[in-house]
Order: C-alpha cells, then structure tokens, then sequence
C-alpha cells in the first residue's frame, strides 16, 4: 500500500500537479474509529469488578471516539490537506 501510495504521489508530481489526500478520505482515521468501536466491545464483555478501570477506560474510550468522528468531519468540511 505504501508503495502504491507512494507512485500516485510521484506521478502526481511529474505530471506538474498538486496533491493532496483529503482527511476525509483517510482510511487510518475511520481503521482508528473502528478499532477503538472493537475496543469498547471487549471491555463491555468484561466483568466489570476491575476498580473503576475498566469503566474509566470505556469512557476514555468513547472521548477517543469522539475525537476521531469531530476529525473526519473537520477533514470534510474543510479540504483538509495533509
């Protein structure tokens, strides 16, 4: 993949044109939101005797979450270019 990605950039650039990837577009943000969505489940399945960590992680969790979303609809609202 990296290659790959990294041969559309070069041709991209031979050919006189600019790029950019939109964040929008940036599959490792939505890999993130997925893994993390993976995450909260394993830890909703968890006996929840662990002293509040696990509850703690959970909402950790879910701040993350949210960061992640807020980013991608930053990322589609406004180009952003990386």
């Amino acid at each position: 993949m990296k290659r790959f990605l990294a041969a559309v950039v070069i041709g991209a650039l031979l050919v006189g044109g600019t790029v950019g990837i939109c964040a929008a577009d940036e599959p490792h943000m939505r890999a993130a939101l997925e893994h993390l969505r993976e995450a909260r489940q394993q830890l909703e399945k968890a006996v929840p005797t662990k002293g509040g960590h696990r509850e703690k992680a959970i909402e950790l969790i879910d701040r993350a979450m949210d960061q992640v979303r807020e980013g991608i609809e930053f990322g589609e609202h406004h180009g952003e270019r990386r």
